[in-house]
């Protein structure tokens, strides 16, 4: 199979944004990630291990930035990996 590539990118208030992160919250728990526009589409199912990365940063005039990435192979199992340490989110 081919790779498949999906890439979006907007300006957008924090309500929408917080409702795509609730979406997509819903799709970790049901399994399955639709993702669509402009004719383009990707299904994506995370099961198993996945890799969790946070990175944020402040910089001195003002802009902000905060990026999360979540990667997994599709043919991975199991659950949580003894003596990783956990990250604490909060608002």
């Amino acid at each position: 199979m081919a790779d498949e590539k999906f890439i979006y990118d907007s300006l957008q208030d924090a309500e929408s944004i917080t409702q795509f992160i609730a979406t997509l919250r819903d799709g970790f728990e049901n399994g399955k990630i639709s993702l669509l526009t402009n004719g383009e589409e990707i299904v994506l199912s995370p099961k198993g291990l996945l890799n969790f990365s946070v990175k944020a940063k402040r910089k001195r005039d003002g802009e902000s930035k905060l990026s999360i990435k979540i990667a997994w192979k599709e043919s991975r199992g199991g659950a949580v990996i003894p003596g990783t340490s956990p990250i604490r989110i909060e608002s």
